[in-house]
């Protein structure tokens, strides 16, 4: 028996060696790091770049800073020149115009957020796209469930090196696992790009049709703060960041006046799905060491995505201190709880008085997504320190001086993170600690950070939802 089974491995092996050249190999080898032999990329412009695509077809796009800008527009020409139909572009954040989501392209394309951006909000509120609810760490599953199984990625790479590897640069996020489940890879090859270490790796033999370009990145240039964000950072800073603290933080002015505020803070670590420019200002003042992190990445940056200006992008070039990484590793909760002192500092749209949290919709109109956001509230208040800190800030008024603390959520709205979920609540007025706290408590903790104009009505509408005046003991 054994020889019979000797003998069928080696005629597998026999059939695989002759095959070497068939696109069935191809795709049966899909690790991005290990080079396939005897393949290159056929280097074409963009507008013969999609030449494989077809009706029915789903299309990855890579996203944020990555965004293949040139090769979707050229995709869409594609699409709505040879007429084809019912073909699905799953994302995540991207950046710039999404032409595919154009009501001329309805019917040609529909566009499949896994986050939400600006760029295609319209389309899924006129019923022209879809989105899907999802934490940012099990996005992966998708492509490696085979829930989604694309036929083309589209991606944004840097060069070849001189043993033919390009980088993803900046964004690893969920791309890994979608190439590894495409048919076919269109990559464009800028060498603005920078590269990136971590798990950014593609071997150029990966590539099915490369185009070269040279343009710029898109850019987030950080907004002038304003005081209300300064005082919530100041807060944050303050009371609840303390010196050898990991920090998570998106993008946003509110991120942005937190770190403002850590000028004094030491021993600082990074470990976050994503950063922008304001952390590269604390690491050359010494802030920033990430010295206390667990042994495995001691000393460096963990992202999973990147976005700001160049010079965040110059920052992370050829930079062995930034670890950009698999966003199923780096959102993993027992990766967070593993961080020393892990602060997580996320924002939202409104808040209760219970507690619960909604970042993803106005009302029932989507405007993002789950985000990081549960990932890293549960894995800060998981700490293996017991010292973690999950932190949801917000100003207390919108800019229309509507109370962003309510007595109840818009109808239609989704709960984000739950009222068991949250710990800290900060607004320019102050911060509420809820976690442990009874209904009456926390809606008393939270009135006193809303706006002095609010109070009063926010006290009354608690009283008519409990029937038991606030308090705080």
């Amino acid at each position: 028996m054994a020889g019979c089974g000797a003998a069928r491995k080696i005629g597998f092996l026999s059939k695989l060696c002759r095959s070497q050249a068939s696109r069935s190999y191809f795709s049966y080898v899909r690790e991005p790091s290990h080079f396939i032999k005897g393949k290159e990329p056929k280097w074409v412009t963009a507008d013969k770049a999609f030449e494989v695509l077809e009706s029915g077809n789903l299309v990855f796009a890579q996203g944020a800073a990555a965004t293949p800008v040139t090769l979707l527009h050229a995709m869409t020409e594609h699409g709505k020149t040879n007429k084809l139909r019912d073909i699905g572009v799953c994302h995540m954040h991207t950046e710039g115009h999404a032409p595919y989501t154009d009501p001329e392209c309805e019917g040609i394309f529909r566009s499949l957020s896994f986050f939400m951006g600006g760029n295609v909000r319209k389309a899924v509120a006129e019923g022209r796209s879809d989105a899907i609810p999802i934490f940012l760490h099990e996005i992966p599953l998708l492509f490696s469930r085979d829930i989604l199984h694309p036929d083309i990625a589209v991606i944004h790479v840097s060069p070849p090196d001189h043993h033919g590897y390009c980088s993803l640069g900046t964004s690893v996020d969920c791309v890994r696992a979608a190439l590894i489940k495409s048919k076919y890879i269109i990559a464009q090859v800028n060498k603005q790009m920078p590269r990136t270490f971590g798990d950014s790796l593609i071997h150029i033999s990966h590539i099915d049709y490369a185009v070269n370009i040279d343009e710029p990145l898109p850019q987030h240039p950080a907004k002038k703060q304003d005081p209300v964000e300064m005082a919530i950072g100041k807060h944050i800073a303050e009371n609840l960041v303390v010196d050898g603290a990991t920090l998570q933080m998106g993008i946003g002015s509110i991120p942005d006046a937190v770190l403002s505020q850590l000028t004094n803070h030491k021993n600082l670590g990074i470990h976050t799905e994503m950063f922008s420019d304001g952390v590269t200002d604390l690491y050359y003042k010494g802030c920033i060491t990430n010295n206390l992190k667990p042994r495995y990445h001691k000393g460096r940056f963990v992202v999973s995505f990147l976005i700001g200006t160049q010079k965040l992008y110059d920052f992370v070039n050829n930079n062995p201190a930034v670890e950009v990484l698999t966003v199923d590793y780096v959102n993993n909760t027992e990766v967070i709880a593993s961080q020393n002192c892990m602060t997580a500092i996320n924002s939202c749209i409104e808040v209760d008085l219970t507690g619960q949290v909604v970042s993803d919709s106005i009302g029932t109109r989507m405007y993002s997504g789950f985000g990081g956001q549960v990932d890293f509230i549960r894995g800060a208040a998981q700490a293996h320190d017991g010292k973690g800190k999950p932190i949801i800030a917000l100003p207390s008024v919108t800019k229309k001086g509507e109370s962003k603390i309510v007595s109840l959520i818009k109808p239609g709205a989704g709960v984000t993170t739950s009222r068991a979920h949250v710990h800290y609540v900060v607004t320019e007025h102050g911060i509420a600690y809820l976690f442990g706290k009874s209904l009456r408590q926390r809606a008393y903790a939270l009135i006193n950070i809303a706006h002095p104009n609010h109070r009063e009505q926010l006290e009354k509408a608690a009283f008519e939802r409990l029937k038991v005046m606030p308090s705080a003991g």
